[in-house]
């Protein structure tokens, strides 16, 4: 398998979700702006989308894909069918069961999550939390068949999935929205009609490869299974491993619903940029390194292992850093560009822009962790993760108290903490890997480093003069000539950092690999 094509095919479907996202924000931003009846609609989904990123990115993929390419490997079709029929039966029973409990305490949940939520607010964002929940059973699944598809080598369809529910989002804020009596509703219900869309166009790949999960009535069923055993074993702990910054961000959502009307809104727009690079770099490197990391710790090939991770790590470094000074040096012509209209104003634009020059500090660090955790998983290791991620969430919360209370950062000291959380957290895992000689780079690093620091600090120069050039707020009433402007820019810095790593010595093949 030729890695680069792979990672190309999947970053590629991986695109097409994140600016179906990016336009399902703008057109959300458009119509509700920034206040507390946009910020309980993101305080009500961050739960549900909470669970599953840590289902998604995290703690089940993180378990299951080792073990599941072990069956794999080592015991044959019919022990593997076996392993995710009851896999999924347990994993669906119980997100079930979640769902109806979610649904149930959503009053006590968004008290927990959001205490600065009240009055009309608050009542609404209760009604959300219920419309989502089930969210959650709907992604259990598509994580499950993205799981198996993956090991599989099957990358496309899991990696496009997610456009279904930006799809959906997008036609109810254009065309179904004036049906609802309270219009932000329309975005909750949009959000299940997504989830039930990614079922449906996982069931034909699974086919395919015969691997369509049956499940029971019995909700036990898959619990004498010792694979299942093994992987809810990993789990436990892997929830924690993974899930440090996304335990922060729900933390810092509560700090934010204290941080008046809006602030939660904002700090959601500036996320959803910075997941941009962070989906199509850290999310579609992951996937594929996963199974053939897993794939050669099976195989006791130390040597495939070590080159592997090299390579990946290259590759981040290559594209996130240019990535982070990117956002950084155009937050202010993003926000504007993508989100200001209809009612998000000017206001609003200096409000969420401060968060996502937080967030460009610490990009490398939270894609960086997507690329060494699996490393670690890769070989069943859950306990070293485990560590590090305690570490780092008691030091993303130390960091809100210094930028929140002592500098008065306010919101971007919120998405600043869990940007460098991230970077202390890959920088133990690196440190874990060179410790236990998993991970041993290859020959010239130092020349690479710097060529590719050169060539990002010419590229972040021509972008900040060129945007300097232009007021951006004032062109909210010719968003054609925005729009081309900041394409304009962006292509101009694209070219220049390439050129200049062109002219440094660097070519294309020289980032080719295969997987064994």
């Amino acid at each position: 398998m030729n890695l680069l094509r792979t990672l190309a095919a999947i970053s590629s479907m991986t695109m097409v979700s994140r600016l179906t996202g990016l336009l399902r924000d703008t057109l959300f931003a458009r119509a509700f702006g920034a206040n507390p009846y946009t910020d309980a609609f993101y305080i009500a989904f961050r739960l549900p989308n909470l669970l599953r990123r840590l289902f998604g990115e995290g703690a089940f993929s993180q378990a299951f894909v080792p073990i599941l390419a072990e069956y794999k490997t080592q015991k044959g079709e019919a022990a593997t069918r076996s392993l995710v029929d009851h896999v999924a039966n347990t994993l669906v029973w119980a997100t079930v069961l979640v769902s109806v409990l979610g649904i149930v305490g959503a009053p006590l949940i968004l008290m927990g999550i959001a205490s600065g939520l009240d009055g009309d607010g608050f009542d609404k964002g209760v009604v959300m939390t219920r419309l989502m929940f089930p969210y959650i059973a709907c992604m259990s699944f598509v994580v499950l068949s993205g799981a198996v598809l993956n090991t599989w080598r099957e990358f496309k369809i899991p990696a496009f999935t997610p456009v279904l529910w930006n799809l959906s989002s997008i036609f109810f804020s254009l065309f179904l929205v004036k049906y609802f009596e309270v219009p932000i509703y329309s975005m909750a219900v949009a959000v299940m009609v997504g989830g039930v869309a990614q079922i449906a166009i996982q069931i034909p790949a699974l086919k395919r490869i015969g691997m369509l999960p049956r499940l029971s009535l019995n909700p036990l069923a898959g619990l004498s299974d010792p694979g299942v055993r093994r992987i809810l074993k990993k789990m436990g702990p892997a929830v924690f491993a993974v899930s440090a910054a996304q335990i922060s961000l729900l933390i810092n959502t509560n700090y934010a619903s204290n941080m008046g009307g809006g602030a939660v809104s904002v700090l959601q727009y500036a996320d959803r940029l910075m997941e941009f690079p962070t989906g199509i770099l850290g999310v579609a490197l992951g996937t594929i390194l996963l199974p053939s990391l897993s794939k050669a710790n099976t195989e006791g090939d130390i040597t495939e292992y070590s080159a592997l991770l090299d390579w990946g790590l290259r590759l981040t470094l290559l594209l996130a850093l240019p990535a982070a000074v990117g956002l950084a040096a155009l937050s202010t012509p993003l926000i504007a560009t993508l989100f200001n209209y209809g009612a998000f104003k000017a206001a609003h634009v200096a409000a969420a822009t401060a968060p996502l020059m937080a967030y460009a500090v610490g990009l490398l660090g939270i894609i960086l962790v997507k690329i060494l955790a699996p490393a670690f998983y890769a070989r069943q290791d859950i306990r070293t993760p485990v560590r590090i991620a305690i570490g780092v969430l008691v030091a993303t919360q130390l960091m809100n108290l210094l930028f929140v209370l002592v500098l008065g950062m306010g919101v971007a000291g919120l998405a600043l903490s869990i940007g460098m959380g991230a970077c202390i957290n890959a920088l133990f895992l690196y440190l874990g890997l060179r410790r236990r000689q998993i991970y041993t780079p290859h020959a010239g690093w130092l020349p690479f480093f710097v060529k590719v620091v050169l060539a990002t600090a010419l590229m972040g120069a021509a972008a900040w003069v060129s945007q300097g050039q232009l007021d951006w707020a004032a062109l909210r009433a010719h968003p054609i000539l925005r729009i081309g402007a900041l394409l304009l820019i962006i292509g101009l810095s694209a070219a220049v950092y390439f050129a200049v790593l062109f002219a440094l010595g660097f070519r294309p093949r020289d980032f080719m690999r295969r997987a064994k």
